[in-house]
């Protein structure tokens, strides 16, 4: 896996937990359960070794 390919992974993940937190505080709490999914995805990740984003990403050409 490229340093960059991890650099854009971390980052749509990052944002995602960071969008689901600021949605919470502002909108409505139950904007916490994206952040929350985001993170549960990131610990089965890292488990399974599946990820949907980084197959995304190998798919639009980033390996």
């Amino acid at each position: 896996m490229e340093a960059k390919t991890i650099k854009i992974h971390d980052g749509i993940a990052g944002s995602i937990i960071v969008l689901g937190v600021v949605l919470a505080k502002v909108s409505d709490p139950a904007w916490m359960w994206l952040s929350g999914a985001i993170g549960a995805a990131m610990v089965v990740s890292a488990v399974t070794g599946f990820c949907p984003v980084y197959r995304a990403l190998n798919k639009l050409g980033l390996k």
